[in-house]
C-alpha cells in the first residue's frame, strides 16, 4: 500500500454551488448547509481526521463509528497484501503459492522483516544468527517447569513471552529510554533471539504437558528439523525428521507467517504504540491468538469434526447450522469472500502427510462436509468457503499433536509476522500511541448518594461455589 504523502490534511468548506473536484469526496452537512471536500487517496480512502472538521452546533467534531474496525485503515504497511474477493495473498508482493512451493520458512521470515528475499550470503548469515539464538535462558526454562502439569500450552507461551522481557532490560524502552530501538543492532538482536527461541519455548511447553524433560536445541539442524527433534527425542537417541513432515510444517509455517492487520497483529501494533518492549508486545499478540475466533480456530474445527464423527451425520449437522443451533467452524473469513488461497495449498499438503503417517479418519468427514457446504445455497449466498483453519487441524491431528498444541503451532510462525509489523511500526514517521474514540451512552452528572438513599438494583452477583466451600462456610463461627 502506498504512503499517505499525497493526502493533504486540509479540508475545505464551500457553498453548495461550488463544483466538485476530481479525486475528492464531497459531503453536505444538512444541519448547517455547508459542503465539505475531502481528498481521496489513490488507494481509495479518506483520512478520518478530515471529518473532525465537520462540527455540530455545539462545536463537537463529527466522529466515524466502526466497531471491530471492519472498514478502518489504522496504519500504512508494505508487508502483506490481501484481496479477499479474488482470494489473493501476497508477502511483500510475492504470491503465497510461489512462496509455499519454493521457499524455506526462514527465507520468508527474512522477506517479511527486511522487505526483500536474501542473497545466498545474506541468508547464510541470517540462518546462522537465528539458530545461534535457539538456546533458552536457563531461568526462563526453570520457570516453565513450575507450571501446573495440565497448563494449556498457549497459557505457558503467553506467560513465558511476558517473562522474557525481564531477562533483557537493555531492550526495554521503559528502563533504558524511549530511543533504545533506534539502535539497529539492538533491534536485530531481539529479532534473532525471538525467532530462534520461540520453537524452544513451544517445545518446552509441549514436553511439560506430557511430563517429559526438556530437550536442548541443536543449532546444526535446520529450523523446523530442530523443532521436531526438541519435541520428540528420547534420551541419547539420534533423530532426523522425515523430509515430508519437515516440508509439511515448512509450508504450514509459511502460510501462517502473516495475514495483514488481523486481531493479534493489530494487538502487537497497539501495544507497541505505547513504547512497551517487544517481548511484552508479542505476549499480547500470543494472548490475542489464543482466542477461539483467531488462533484457536483450528482447534475448534477439529473438535467440531470429532463431534460430527462420521460422514452420515453431516446432513443433520448442516441443518443445525442453518437453524443457528451450531456453528460451522473453519468456513468463512472476515477478509476472504472467496476460497482462502491458503486452504487450497493445505488440502494438498494433507494428502502428502497421510502417505507417510497414515490417513486421519476425520479427513473423510472434513472432505464430505466441504463438498456438501459448497453446494448448499445457504452457504453459497453467504460466500462461506473453507479457510486456513479447516484442514490445518486435521494435518496436526495426523501428525500426533494434541489438540491444545494447535494454536502454539500457529504462534511459532506468526511470531515472524508480528516482528515484521513491530519492526515497521517503530520506524514509522506516523508512529503515535493508539487512542480510539468511543460512543459514550452512559449517564452524566450523577450525584454521589449516601448508603441510606441508594435504590436497590438487582445486579447479578452469583458465582459458582464448590461443595468444599459450602462445607467450610457451615463450619465457620460467626
Amino acid at each position: 500500500m502506498e504512503r499517505i504523502n499525497n493526502v493533504k490534511s486540509s479540508v475545505t468548506a464551500s457553498p453548495k454551488s461550488a463544483p466538485a473536484q476530481p479525486n475528492t469526496l464531497t459531503v453536505v452537512d444538512n444541519r448547517s448547509g455547508k459542503t465539505y471536500s475531502f481528498p481521496i487517496d489513490t488507494n481509495n480512502f479518506v483520512k478520518a481526521e478530515a471529518f473532525a472538521q465537520i462540527k455540530d452546533g455545539q462545536g463537537e467534531p463529527l466522529r466515524l463509528y466502526d466497531p471491530g474496525y471492519t472498514n478502518t485503515i489504522n496504519c500504512t504497511s508494505s508487508i502483506c497484501y490481501i484481496d479477499g474477493d479474488k482470494g489473493i495473498l501476497e508477502y511483500r508482493g510475492i504470491p503465497i503459492e510461489q512462496l509455499a512451493e519454493r521457499a524455506e520458512f526462514l527465507e520468508v521470515a527474512y522477506l517479511l522483516i527486511h522487505g526483500n528475499l536474501p542473497t545466498p550470503q545474506q541468508y547464510s548469515v541470517w540462518k546462522r544468527k537465528v539458530m545461534k539464538h535457539t538456546y533458552l535462558n536457563q531461568d526462563l526454562g526453570e520457570m516453565m517447569k513450575t507450571f501446573r502439569y495440565d497448563a494449556h500450552p498457549m497459557g505457558m507461551l503467553i506467560s513465558s513471552m511476558a517473562a522474557y522481557s525481564t531477562l533483557h532490560p537493555e531492550a526495554n524502552p521503559a528502563l533504558r529510554g524511549a530511543d533504545v530501538y533506534k539502535d539497529r543492532k539492538l533491534v536485530n538482536k531481539q529479532i534473532y533471539r525471538i525467532i530462534g527461541t520461540i520453537p524452544t519455548i513451544a517445545a518446552n511447553a509441549y514436553r511439560h504437558r506430557i511430563g517429559r524433560n526438556f530437550n536442548k536445541p541443536n543449532s546444526s539442524l535446520d529450523y523446523i528439523e530442530n523443532f521436531l527433534v526438541m519435541l520428540d527425542q528420547l534420551g541419547a537417541e539420534r533423530m532426523r525428521p522425515h523430509k515430508v513432515i519437515v516440508k509439511a510444517l515448512n509450508i504450514l509455517f509459511i502460510l501462517h507467517a502473516d495475514h495483514e492487520q488481523n486481531c493479534s497483529t493489530s494487538a502487537v501494533r497497539h501495544l507497541a504504540s505505547s513504547g512497551v518492549d517487544v517481548y511484552s508486545a508479542l505476549a499480547g499478540g500470543v494472548a490475542a491468538l489464543y482466542g477461539p475466533s483467531h488462533g484457536g480456530a483450528n482447534e475448534a474445527v477439529l473438535r467440531m469434526l470429532e463431534e460430527i464423527g462420521s460422514p452420515e451425520n453431516i446432513p443433520r449437522f448442516i441443518e443445525e447450522v442453518k437453524a443457528k443451533k451450531r456453528r460451522l467452524m473453519g468456513f468463512g473469513h472476515r477478509v476472504y469472500k472467496n476460497y482462502d488461497p491458503r486452504a487450497k495449498i493445505i488440502k494438498r499438503v494433507a494428502e502428502e502427510v497421510f502417505q507417510v503417517v497414515g490417513k486421519e479418519p476425520l479427513i473423510e468427514v472434513a472432505t464430505r462436509l466441504e463438498e456438501i457446504a459448497l453446494k448448499d445455497e445457504y452457504f453459497v449466498k453467504k460466500k462461506l468457503y473453507p479457510n486456513v483453519d479447516f484442514y490445518t487441524g486435521v494435518i496436526y491431528k495426523a501428525l500426533g499433536f494434541p489438540t491444545d498444541m494447535f494454536p502454539v503451532l500457529f504462534a511459532i510462525p506468526r511470531t515472524v509476522g508480528w516482528l515484521a509489523h513491530w519492526h515497521e511500526f517503530i520506524r514509522d514517521k506516523e508512529f503515535k500511541i493508539v487512542r480510539p474514540r468511543q460512543n459514550y451512552v452512559g449517564k452524566r452528572n450523577q450525584p454521589y448518594e449516601d448508603e441510606k438513599n441508594r435504590k436497590f438494583v438487582d445486579n447479578f452477583l452469583d458465582t459458582y461455589e464448590s461443595a468444599v466451600s459450602r462445607r467450610r462456610e457451615k463450619s465457620l463461627i460467626e
